[in-house]
């Protein structure tokens, strides 16, 4: 029988995460002001918190292929990523609004513009880089040259561009129909009746459930026995968090290990699940759930627990208590 000390893909596996726990204890702390960067870059907090771990996942592998000291300052060096990134695809975004505009028959220029969706943007990713890391970040312009890889004086052209036009993105968002709620109500009735088995049943068999940055399962059966249970029945664990871990203690924060319940609401276009724990002081939100409807089953499952900057933003946003978790699932 192989043993796990005999598999050499287990025996990787183990390598990298702990290699990844070591390069998060130290870049981890930096996390909140990336966020408020990527927040700045993006259009929404789902899109700041994907481009943080894309960032954060770019400069592990980089680091790892470094030759000599690491960055000497890590902070301008996340930006320096976070920055390559998105330019890189807001530029494949743009590219591809292109070819759907010149694929277009249409003269009606409001058509048009919903074809490219949100890719339209007043400022160009250099410019809008380049006033965020001025402007809110207050780097000098040797640092903002150095962040996007350019010269001052194209640093000082993108400012001046920038700042000229620079207008508030949320006024071009195209307004959205919501989906439909048949789908989506089904799944709440069946998680706040702790139902395991009606809520994988509304599932697509090749679904995907990820709780975001700790595990993604593909499939009805895997997400059944591990992701599902845990957003429906972790809190006794998260209540006993400073016997069984699983969660720094300090965050428990009075959590009793009731079941949490959730509710529907609508924001920014789409429903989002909110998910209310019981505490010794009363109800407050901890995690939220994006879903993805296809047909009359979910296709895919996001649940966000571990993000306390999204926590924190889009519990603001509806105005609801709520108590965060830190990072960390270990």
């Amino acid at each position: 029988m192989t043993t796990k000390n005999d598999d050499p893909v287990l025996d990787l596996s183990d390598a990298v995460k702990g290699s990844w726990h070591r390069f998060l204890d130290l870049y981890e702390p930096l996390r909140p002001e990336l966020y408020r960067y990527c927040r700045h870059l993006t259009r929404s907090p789902w899109d700041a918190d994907d481009l943080v771990q894309d960032t954060l996942a770019r400069a592990f592998v980089t680091l790892g292929t470094l030759e000599g000291n690491a960055p000497a300052r890590p902070r301008a060096w996340l930006f320096r990523v976070a920055s390559n990134l998105w330019i890189d695809r807001v530029r494949r975004q743009r590219e591809l609004a292109s070819e759907i505009d010149a694929a277009s028959t249409t003269s009606d220029p409001r058509a048009q513009r919903e074809a490219a969706g949100t890719l339209l943007s007043q400022l160009s990713p250099q410019e809008r880089a380049s006033v965020v890391l001025k402007d809110v970040f207050d780097l000098t312009l040797e640092e903002i040259a150095e962040t996007l890889s350019t010269t001052i004086g194209a640093v000082k052209a993108a400012l001046h561009g920038g700042r000229s036009k620079l207008v508030d993105p949320a006024m071009h968002e195209r307004a959205r129909p919501l989906p439909s709620r048949e789908v989506i109500d089904a799944f709440v009735d069946a998680f706040n009746a702790h139902d395991l088995d009606r809520v994988a049943a509304l599932l697509m068999e090749r679904s995907t459930v990820e709780v975001v940055r700790v595990c993604t399962q593909y499939g009805r059966e895997a997400a059944r026995s591990g992701a599902l249970t845990g957003m429906m029945f972790g809190s006794r664990r998260l209540a006993a968090a400073d016997v069984e871990g699983g969660i720094d203690p300090r965050f428990i924060q009075g959590a009793r290990p009731t079941p949490p319940r959730i509710e529907v609401r609508s924001h920014r276009g789409e429903w989002l699940l909110v998910h209310w724990y019981d505490h010794e002081d009363g109800e407050a939100v901890r995690a939220f759930t994006r879903v993805e409807i296809d047909g009359d089953h979910i296709a895919r499952v996001r649940n966000y627990f571990y993000t306390p900057d999204v926590i924190e933003e889009i519990s603001r946003e509806l105005d609801v208590p709520f108590k965060l978790n830190g990072h960390r699932y270990w």
